[in-house]
């Protein structure tokens, strides 16, 4: 009978002749990051304290892993392998058209808790999800990250590392594997293991340094990082790339590239005996509730009575309260400006579903979806602008099943005298990239808040622009707002122009159609609230009854509202006008910059006017 440790070690062995068998059979993929990281995952998994239900991978008091170098794939496909889960056949379709062994993890394998390969993102993903654990569930299940060396020098990490300490996550333990080598190289600290050390413990870490091939030294770190009180753990592990292969142990230029037929078999007999029968096994948690209360989704609560302008902003925040009540699930992350994005609102009536985030875009994104693949539902505000340095983790999010909500504030040149470092201009194009994307633009106090309900009931990735300004209540509280759906704010039998805008230039618009209706020419006004989906149909019947149409919007003209509109009517044969933001933005009042940008009522009057005349 073999001893705890000798079998954790054949074990292993067996680990890394599945990860060059299933390499070598693929014909590429990343062998020695793999082969680096073994002794930890296996000490991690069969050592005896990671709790998981292998039949449930989803079951909620299990323990958490994530690859946050998930291009050591071989090595998590393996490990799971190893406890029965799946075949050692099954290891063999590695990176096949439609096999769920994908290059980097996906959602597709069952054992994936969210999609990785871009580096730098697992420890806010985990973040969240240990966030989650410890402050809406109270549950114990611990989340742990594994990390290569070289995406230590992504910032999102330290950010991450920063948050951590904040929220006194003990329940969140890294797991570094100091390899050396990078792609092209060796790493920026190589193995100098203090250097990591003096830097992780001075953001609060609890920090164990190891050998990470001495499984003795592997199994002691994880049961010493079980006993942390106030801290999160960052197990620092010196390792060699490629160990236990002499042909590519510890040498450069073995990154990303399989060994050949010929290796393997060579590489193989450098394993010894191999037992191909062996299988690990992991203890199941036990089985705690959440405290996480019942959803109350067909609860009917009021929405707000609005008796004067409101910002849209602060119409999002009062919403979100009412959100709270029906779907215990929501939670709101912050970027330091709860202030300016009325997510304090929601903090002042729920403040154990808030979660200040500071200015770490990049780890507030992660982290939600943390928080949402561990089931909550995230609001996420910031000034929109400030979304696109986050949008590599908004990207991935995609591809991991996300349920998030990104609210953004601040949008345009409409913000005025803060300039064009504050103005969101790229936001709707960017968010209607996203595969599976809801694109909200309310323009009232009542669209806001039934748009934010709509984005609380849809799973799935959903972006609310929000405005800066007050504007007037357009709406009744009878009115339905879908997503998907739209508008038709003015309309008459002799409409001869369709004016399409949404949010701030939708009341330029209603402007401009007072303007025009004075001079005897009636123009029809569609609010244009979803651009993702888009409400074709209305569109189609405006083309078809209307002579051209406008679009109007305080965002760059690519990828934005008259491109949506544009790609909806691309089959009917309609001239198409957009006004769009197409100059330097500059600091000035809000009406100045809309008149400066053409995106004004006097600049939609002009438009019509010269459409009509020239018909």
């Amino acid at each position: 009978m073999l001893s705890p440790e000798k079998k954790l070690k054949e074990i292993a062995k067996l680990v890394r002749y599945w990860i060059i068998q299933s390499t070598t059979e693929a014909g590429s993929g990343h062998p020695t990051s793999s082969l680096s990281a073994t002794d930890l995952m296996v000490g991690l998994l069969f050592g005896g304290i990671f709790q998981f239900n292998v039949q449930k991978p989803s079951f909620h008091n299990n323990d958490r892993l994530i690859f946050s170098k998930g291009h050591a794939s071989p090595l998590f496909y393996s490990i799971w392998a190893a406890t029965g889960a799946i075949s050692a056949k099954k290891l063999l379709t590695l990176r096949q058209f439609g096999s769920s062994l994908e290059g980097h993890p996906t959602m597709d394998f069952p054992f994936t808790e969210a999609a990785t390969g871009s580096l730098g993102q697992g420890l806010s993903i985990g973040l969240g999800m240990a966030l989650k654990a410890k402050y809406i569930d109270g549950l114990p299940y611990r989340t742990y990250v594994l990390l290569g060396d070289s995406e230590m020098a992504e910032g999102s990490v330290w950010e991450a590392l920063q948050l951590a300490t904040h929220y006194k996550l003990n329940n969140l333990v890294g797991v570094l594997d100091v390899n050396r080598l990078g792609q092209r190289g060796e790493t920026m600290y190589g193995h100098n293991i203090k250097a990591y050390k003096q830097r992780i413990q001075s953001f609060g870490w609890q920090v164990i340094t190891i050998n990470g091939h001495t499984m003795s030294q592997v199994t002691s770190a994880y049961q010493q990082a079980a006993k942390s009180k106030n801290k999160p753990v960052m197990i620092i592990a010196k390792t060699l790339k490629g160990k236990g292969v002499p042909l590519v142990e510890d040498k450069d230029n073995w990154h990303g590239k399989a060994l050949s037929p010929e290796q393997f078999i060579a590489a193989a007999k450098s394993l010894g005996n191999v037992d191909q029968k062996i299988r690990g096994i992991i203890p199941s948690p036990k089985n705690i509730k959440s405290k996480l209360g019942a959803s109350s989704r067909n609860k009917k609560i009021p929405i707000a009575k609005f008796d004067a302008p409101i910002s849209t902003r602060k119409a999002y925040g009062q919403a979100l309260v009412r959100m709270a009540k029906k779907f215990p699930e929501v939670v709101a992350l912050d970027a330091e400006v709860s202030n300016s994005t009325f997510a304090d609102i929601f903090k002042k009536v729920y403040p154990k579903r808030f979660f200040e985030m500071y200015i770490a875009e990049q780890n507030m994104a992660g982290a939600a979806l943390g928080l949402s693949r561990r089931g909550a539902i995230p609001f996420v505000s910031t000034f929109a602008a400030f979304f696109t340095r986050a949008f590599d983790q908004i990207r991935m999010s995609q591809y991991s099943d996300a349920n998030i909500k990104f609210v953004g504030s601040h949008a345009g040149v409409s913000i005025g005298e803060d300039g064009a470092s504050q103005m969101a201009l790229e936001d709707l194009a960017m968010f209607r990239t996203l595969l599976g994307s809801v694109v909200l633009y309310p323009s009232d106090g009542v669209s806001t808040d039934k748009l934010v309900e709509a984005a609380a009931q849809h799973r799935g990735i959903v972006y609310i622009r929000t405005t800066r300004s007050d504007t007037p209540i357009l709406y009744n509280q009878s009115d339905v707002f879908k997503i998907g759906g739209s508008q038709v704010v003015r309309q008459s039998s002799h409409d001869k122009v369709t004016i399409v805008a949404a949010g701030i230039t939708l009341h330029e618009a209603l402007a401009a159609h007072d303007v025009l209706k004075k001079e005897g020419l009636s123009t029809r006004v569609i609010d244009l609230y979803s651009l993702k989906p888009i409400d074709t149909k209305t569109l189609r019947q405006a083309a078809q009854e209307t002579e051209a149409i406008i679009t109007v919007e305080d965002h760059y003209a690519e990828g934005g509202l008259g491109e949506a509109v544009q790609s909806a009517l691309a089959s009917e044969l309609i001239p198409i006008t957009k006004l769009a933001v197409t100059k330097m933005p500059k600091s000035g009042q809000a009406q100045e910059l809309l008149n400066y940008e053409g995106i004004s009522k006097n600049a939609i009057v002009r438009a019509v006017t010269k459409i009509i005349s020239s018909s």
